[in-house]
């Protein structure tokens, strides 16, 4: 005697709901999709607030820095190099109206970010932080020390709220800015 097999076994699920809760799973998938796309678009306008941000902290940077050579003409050679990185820093981070650096952007930029904050300069007691610059050039250095200082800070903090991408650049030009920290009081101690 022999036993014909079932093509199928009597017990367990069918293919009909098989595919049923396959199809129910993706509809969900599908569903929690859009909070994560909204998650990536939210994460997405704070790093673009934060690039903002940077820009604009760059550029005022480097009106600073303008400020200070048009006060103090004798150290313009000394604080060249070091604004003309900050302005490559604020193109980098789009400001201006790009979004990124193109290498003639910074042959032409130190010239032209916030001449308005050097046509202004106007001497200033020690310490004095309300923008102006201080009448003696190591009080000068030493406002662009703590401007530089400052800002550096913010940005290593600012690290942990923005994308991978824009990560890596605020911590590229934090490094930086503890560089032009350690320049700019090297002869000072």
């Amino acid at each position: 005697m022999s036993f014909s097999a079932s093509p199928r076994p009597l017990w367990g699920p069918r293919r009909r709901s098989l595919l049923a809760s396959a199809a129910g799973a993706a509809l969900l998938a599908g569903c929690s999709g859009g909070s994560e796309s909204e998650e990536r678009a939210a994460e997405r306008s704070a790093g673009d607030a934060a690039r903002a941000r940077a820009g604009k902290d760059s550029e005022a940077l480097a009106g600073r820095y303008a400020a200070v050579m048009s006060a103090h003409p004798g150290l313009a050679e000394r604080l060249r190099p070091l604004r003309a990185e900050v302005v490559r820093h604020a193109a980098a981070f789009g400001a201006g109206g790009g979004r990124t650096a193109s290498p003639g952007a910074s042959s032409a930029a130190p010239d032209s970010v916030s001449a308005s904050a050097s046509a202004s300069a106007r001497a200033a007691g020690p310490g004095d932080d309300s923008g102006r610059v201080p009448a003696d050039e190591k009080g000068a250095v030493a406002l662009l020390a703590g401007a530089e200082r400052k800002l550096a800070d913010r940005r290593a903090a600012d690290l942990l709220e923005v994308p991978g991408e824009l990560a890596r650049l605020l911590a590229s030009v934090a490094a930086a800015g503890a560089a032009h920290v350690y320049l700019l009081t090297e002869g000072d101690g």
